[in-house]
């Protein structure tokens, strides 16, 4: 680990020896200040809102970004007890709804769908506790809190981490052993290289259709899994398997498929929807990036 990862270390071990109701306290008031003076996230995310959600006003929509600077903050300095707390902590912290849905298929290849809330590396790494797996990462751009992130997944067993420009061999392999279920992040603009257009709030988006290429290689069941911040810690939801007719041979409908489910969960509790990345920066030929 690099010195300036061991610093970060030092001040995220500091923050878990704090009551969560404290770093709850503190992650709100950090995300009123970023809310602030983080102008071009905050114009980001207003208009990842304004595109998704037209119905709503502007005051709805700050009141939603505002409250995801809030949330996201206090999943920030919450890190600490993640990678730091003893198991029965983090146990406490995380707690697990719909587990029921794993256990019906563990005996099967699954790949764990994951999207974007600001919760999901609590799901991820509560869920390593019983059961290791694979998981993809970014080798590029590395910095000292990635360095942490990859510790942080590795704290209760040793995962396979797969790079992400190592393509999907690495994980249809894993998915074939059976006892590694794969992680999966799917919901981010990654450019038009690898990508289709599927639906998302009814505007065509850029997505990456590897689940259902996965689910099809690595003959492995689709268990979607959202992970939310409540005032008391966090809850991970297990959803039932998709075992109706998914993967089916229409890669599109598949997509939007999943596209879909997002929505939906997005719907439940929109400021815990990761809204500052640029999900519509790809566009279609001859339309302009709405940034």
């Amino acid at each position: 680990m690099s010195f300036p990862a061991r610093l970060l270390a030092a001040f995220f071990w500091l923050l878990h020896l704090l009551p969560f109701t404290v770093l709850r306290w503190l992650g709100a008031a950090l995300g009123s200040l970023l809310y602030l003076v983080a102008g071009r996230r905050r114009r980001i995310g207003m208009t990842n809102l304004r595109l998704c959600f037209p119905e709503w006003t502007d005051g709805q929509r700050s009141k939603v970004i505002r409250e995801h600077f809030r949330l996201l903050s206090t999943c920030l300095l919450s890190y600490g007890v993640l990678w730091f707390g003893s198991k029965k902590r983090v146990e406490k912290l995380v707690r697990r709804e719909g587990y029921e849905h794993y256990l019906a298929v563990q005996d099967q290849s699954i790949i764990l769908l994951a999207p974007h809330f600001i919760g999901l590396d609590y799901g991820g790494i509560r869920h390593t506790i019983d059961h290791w797996g694979a998981s993809m990462y970014s080798a590029s751009h590395q910095n000292p809190m990635d360095e942490l992130l990859l510790m942080g997944r590795s704290r209760f067993g040793k995962p396979l981490l797969i790079k992400r420009n190592d393509g999907i061999r690495a994980i249809v392999k894993a998915l074939r052993q059976h006892t590694l279920p794969f992680y999966y992040l799917p919901d981010q603009d990654m450019g038009p290289k690898e990508s289709i257009f599927a639906p998302f709030f009814g505007i065509p988006a850029a997505t990456i259709p590897a689940l259902s290429r996965l689910s099809q290689l690595g003959r492995a069941v689709v268990v979607p899994m959202i992970t939310r911040l409540e005032k008391d810690g966090f809850v991970t939801r297990y959803y039932p398997a998709w075992t109706d007719n998914f993967p089916s041979d229409d890669l599109l409908a598949d997509t939007a498929r999943m596209n879909r489910f997002i929505e939906d969960r997005v719907r439940e509790i929109p400021a815990q929807y990761y809204w500052l990345h640029r999900r519509f920066k790809t566009r279609p030929e001859g339309e302009k990036s709405p940034y």
